[in-house]
């Protein structure tokens, strides 16, 4: 089927959003076990997994309307270099990528795609509880402080 351009093009902005977002989960995840967090290491290591299944997701899309997916476009990673940092850069990301999610629906449905609109709208629950958890994180930090939350998150 051959895909509209612009929903092809929002596509591949999407994948690259993903591709970045499972890179920096995935240093956190690994910076998280090195420093013995190991709540935190599984929950940014889960969150990674799930970015790569968005990005096959995309993937499929993108070739089932007939574009090329761009896997070697990349967003800037922003690395934390504490835990605090790294949940901020997260809730970041997240809101662009909501962002950019609500957009390529609204895209979708002034171009008549619903297909492409409801696997943006699928996707997008997961940004947002994402998002949701992230919030809650910096939340639990500024209400018991930084080194109660971190004692919580050890093996």
């Amino acid at each position: 089927m051959n895909g509209n351009p612009k929903i092809i093009e929002i596509l591949n902005a999407l994948l690259a959003g993903e591709l970045t977002a499972i890179n920096q989960y995935i240093v956190h995840s690994e910076i998280c076990s090195n420093w013995g967090y190991e709540k935190l290491h599984k929950a940014d290591e889960k969150r990674a997994i799930d970015e790569m299944k968005h990005a096959e997701q995309l993937i499929t899309r993108i070739l089932f309307l007939e574009g090329i997916p761009v896997v070697s476009r990349l967003n800037k990673i922003s690395i934390g270099s504490d835990i605090a940092a790294q949940h901020k850069n997260d809730m970041n990301s997240e809101i662009e990528t909501i962002a950019l999610y609500n957009n390529g629906i609204k895209l979708s449905v002034e171009v008549g795609d619903s297909g492409t609109r409801e696997l943006l709208e699928s996707i997008l629950k997961d940004e947002e509880g994402h998002l949701d958890w992230l919030e809650a994180q910096i939340s639990q930090i500024s209400q018991m402080g930084i080194q109660n939350y971190l004692a919580d998150q050890l093996g």
